[in-house]
């Protein structure tokens, strides 16, 4: 069938089962919403500022399970793209940003918008393709999405020619990718697994290390079956949160800088880590030398470049992690001996530990506590079938970790690796379009907030109304409680005020509802409010500017090096 490369494009995007895109038109990609207008069955989302779209793809792949797409025009278009897909690659998110590029016969003359966009982006892409030939369109189209959600996934970018889009072709979309250098992992080293379930049955006090890996390799099914079997604590990172149910016996929670002290005590005291999709990362770690010194490790992961890059690896099995959890749990089956319980008391210790270094804050004092926030709207939205949770990153990511509970993957969505703030509301706008029937709650600080804010339009226009509640502590939060800590108390640059914006007005101004809370005696009402009105809400839950988060692990200190919140009169989590 003849059609223009723009439209074949969008028949691409149809054949890969996309349903949403998100971006915002522009010169060189004038040609492709062109033939929006003509009419697709995807749906366009309309984000205001492009990091926004490339961030509502990456909450709609992470909500999902799909790819994300995000579409940008050239020039400032790719570069304000650059975030989310750095964002994507640090949480190897799939997501596909195709891109429109000046004329061939421009390129490379500087011409009005033009810009490198591969050259860019290189070191932050799966793979990146520029598009001079429209017979090539949706060859690397198939490409792409084949690239980007195959092996670990990623992002991917593909740059598209202006007069591509506007050329014929005799369009056929590819029943099967043509990548002779791309062969990731099918299977698993079967002597592998049967080594790591021997060290398994053999350890005294293993733990169950869990990356975002796991939820992106589809594995928590696999996951739980094996915690189970061997009755194994589970530790799940930021990024696994909800891989692993929060409510089962076997979860102990996550560790890291902000993590609980038994997490981190259970990691660095154990005799035998198995690391399934994570990578050491040093928030997790700590000083890197010091990081469970007693313990054997066992690390699966799709990507072998993962594997000894941090932490050497005793047992390194290498493949996709769905098939290689089912395969360990069928030796740990053939391997155990009879009436094997699995270590009781190094879980027993574990619950000590648990019971003793409880999350605490203190309850008294002007302003309301924003541990008080999170656990309100925790246990306001328990009944409800299906919750999703997105943050921005700082001290209020950290409570939301700490205090909210996910049993389900695919609930909590937040920039882990990239730290991006302003990642949250686009990201719950992304999430919305995933899941339109789901309550898509972001918990926002207000630095972060006043990044992306303006995607409340989005939200508002295009019908996917979110709940966004701002833990204001008038503050850049986290950078404020360094400040304190380490920088004798001085405040440089990190004062917002409470006031300004009028967060509740603002919220008004673009089509939203629009709420204010100061008082603990009012949170619950508002809250409640903003969860059942039926559209774009926006609370201003004004908290205490002096609040920091702990647990906490200064940085560069070995991760067993846990400085605890001490004051009398706290609150137990």
């Amino acid at each position: 069938m003849k059609m223009l490369g723009s439209d074949a494009i969008l028949r691409s995007l149809e054949a890969e089962g996309i349903d949403v895109v998100f971006g915002i038109p522009g010169g060189a990609i004038l040609p492709l919403y062109d033939a929006f207008a003509r009419g697709s069955t995807v749906r366009h989302v309309l984000a205001r500022h492009e990091q926004g779209a490339g961030h509502m793809a990456e909450g709609y792949a992470r909500a999902s399970g799909k790819v994300g797409v995000a579409v940008a025009t050239s020039g400032p278009g790719v570069t304000n793209l650059v975030t989310p897909i750095a964002d994507a690659w640090m949480d190897s998110t799939p997501l596909v940003c195709i891109t429109g590029q000046v004329r061939t016969t421009l390129i490379g003359t500087d011409a009005f918008q033009e810009t490198d966009a591969t050259g860019i982006t290189l070191p932050i892409v799966k793979h990146s393709w520029l598009v001079q030939d429209v017979q090539e369109l949706p060859h690397v189209l198939k490409a792409a999405f084949h690239v980007a959600r195959t092996g670990r996934s990623g992002p991917v970018l593909v740059d598209v020619a202006k007069d591509v889009q506007e050329t014929e072709i005799d369009f056929t979309y590819p029943h099967q990718v043509d990548l002779p250098g791309w062969r990731p992992p099918a299977g698993v080293h079967p002597r592998q697994v049967r080594e790591a379930a021997r060290a398994l049955l053999a350890a005294s006090r293993p733990v169950l290390y869990v990356g975002g890996g796991v939820i992106n390799g589809d594995a928590c099914d696999e996951l739980r079956e094996l915690a189970e079997v061997g009755g194994i604590p589970v530790i799940a990172t930021l990024m696994a949160k909800g891989s692993f149910p929060e409510t089962h016996p076997l979860c102990y929670g996550p560790p890291g800088m902000h993590g609980s002290k038994w997490a981190n005590w259970g990691l660095n005291k154990s005799d035998l880590i198995v690391a399934v999709g994570a990578r050491f990362d040093d928030r997790v770690t700590g000083k890197l030398s010091a990081f469970a010194p007693g313990a054997k490790v066992i690390h699966f992961d799709i990507d072998a470049a993962e594997i000894g890059k941090l932490r050497r690896a005793d047992i390194p099995v290498t493949g996709p992690l769905r098939l290689a959890l089912a395969e360990l749990t069928k030796a740990v089956r053939e391997e155990e001996e009879p009436g094997h319980e699995g270590p009781v008391a190094w879980r027993r210790q574990l619950e000590e530990w648990r019971e003793a270094f409880p999350y605490r804050y203190r309850r008294e004092g002007d302003y309301l506590k924003p541990q008080a926030i999170v656990e309100t709207l925790r246990d306001l939205t328990l009944g409800r079938d299906d919750v999703v949770w997105t943050t921005g990153v700082g001290q209020h990511q950290m409570w939301a970790m700490q205090y909210l509970v996910c049993d389900r993957p695919r609930t909590f969505i937040t920039s882990g690796g990239l730290g991006t703030m302003g990642y949250g509301l686009p990201a719950a706008i992304g999430a919305k379009a995933a899941r339109p029937d789901a309550t898509v709650v972001c918990i926002d600080g207000d630095g972060c907030f006043q990044m992306t804010c303006q995607e409340l339009a989005t939200s508002v226009l295009e019908g996917l109304p979110i709940v966004v509640v701002i833990v204001n502590n008038g503050w850049l939060g986290m950078v404020r409680q360094w400040q304190e800590m380490f920088y004798d108390n001085r405040f440089a640059e990190t004062h917002l005020t409470h006031q300004v914006p009028d967060y509740a007005q603002l919220a008004e101004a673009y089509g939203a509802a629009g709420f204010t809370v100061e008082a603990d005696d009012e949170l619950e009402g508002v809250l409640e409010e903003a969860l059942t009105c039926g559209r774009t809400a926006v609370v201003d839950a004004r908290c205490d500017p002096e609040e920091k988060c702990f647990p906490m692990i200064p940085a560069g200190a070995a991760a067993i090096d846990v400085i605890e919140f001490s004051e009398e009169k706290a609150v137990e989590a």
